[in-house]
């Protein structure tokens, strides 16, 4: 069976019944990451197809007070590269959209997807249900090895209906969308777990010498500091869902800029601890480093730490007023 196949079926599986169980932000959130985190140590691209459907559940319901009915599996196609991308066109009965957009997860497992689009009027969020003839997966625009399960394609749309989700640029003011950041940390983070459990067995099995219990140290120290980020992010979503303090974008900076940095040391120890045994004949830890490899460069690097740092200069230079 192909990732691709195999992960579609986790992903039916995982809708059909444990997505309804997963808290909806603001609302236990901890329990929400705590989920998200558990996905990411089980497989990592089952870990974006469920948080793809678990953020379209979180909008539908903050934006329409909606959620996906029985049988549906939503995505969250919102990527936005250079390029022409896709345009929305308003009609006598709603919109229709056409245009390619790429990194779309679960190109062939989801049933409905939100999709983001250009329009007239500005950046919007749009409803498709994928069952349409001018949807079109693009076969091999995935080539690599990295989350290959999640079957990540550009995704062709001609002249598909399509029904406006909020207003125009709302799809990134609304307050869940820096809450849905940090979620996607939390998946990061329950991938660095899966990296680094080799490590903890050879521990527990009494078989690392000082070299690899001072990398154990490091990443054990690691995994925790990340591990109560995410949860006191967790508590403070819970007390502010509606984001009134505006402290939402720079928490979620921080989240993500910590949480990438965990993963990216975390993969680092544990290679030098362990060598290539793992890498090459456990095929899950090999699966595992390299769908986080892939994963966590979602976080735009230096980008997002500028500006992180500007917004943190910002908030220090109101203080001293």
């Amino acid at each position: 069976m192909s990732p691709e196949l195999r992960t579609g079926k986790l992903f039916a599986d995982f809708v059909a019944h444990e997505a309804a169980d997963v808290p909806l932000p603001g609302r236990a959130t901890d329990r929400r990451f705590a989920a998200l985190a558990e996905l990411g140590r089980r497989d990592l691209s089952l870990a974006r197809l469920a948080e793809g459907h678990l953020d379209a559940a979180a909008i539908l319901h903050e934006v329409e007070g909606t959620l996906p009915a029985p049988g549906e599996r939503w995505g969250v196609w919102a990527a936005r590269p250079p390029g022409p991308g896709v345009r929305a066109e308003p009609t006598g009965r709603g919109w229709r959209v056409s245009g390619l957009k790429p990194y779309c997860s679960g190109a062939r497992a989801c049933t409905h997807a939100l999709l983001t689009a250009d329009a007239e009027d500005g950046y919007r969020l749009f409803a498709i249900p994928l069952d349409h003839p001018g949807v079109e997966p693009v076969d091999g625009t995935w080539p690599a090895v990295g989350m290959k399960g999640s079957d990540t394609l550009d995704v062709l749309f001609d002249d598909v209906p399509a029904r406006a989700v909020g207003e125009p640029e709302g799809y990134l003011r609304r307050p869940g969308f820096q809450h849905g950041g940090v979620g996607v940390a939390a998946c990061w983070l329950g991938g660095a777990r899966a990296v680094a459990d080799p490590l903890y067995e050879r521990a527990a099995a009494d078989r690392v010498d000082e070299h690899a219990a001072a990398h154990l140290g490091s990443v054990d120290l690691l995994l925790h500091t990340a591990d109560t980020m995410v949860r006191e992010a967790a508590h403070a979503i819970d007390a502010d869902p509606r984001d009134e303090r505006g402290e939402a974008r720079i928490r979620g900076l921080r989240v993500r800029a910590l949480v990438e940095k965990v993963c990216t040391e975390v993969l680092g120890h544990v290679g030098r601890a362990t060598g290539a045994g793992p890498l090459c004949h456990d095929e899950r830890h090999a699966r595992a480093v390299a769908d986080l490899t892939v994963y966590v460069r979602q976080h735009h690097a230096e980008a997002n730490l500028a500006e992180l740092g500007h917004l943190a200069a910002e908030g220090l230079s109101g203080a001293r007023r």
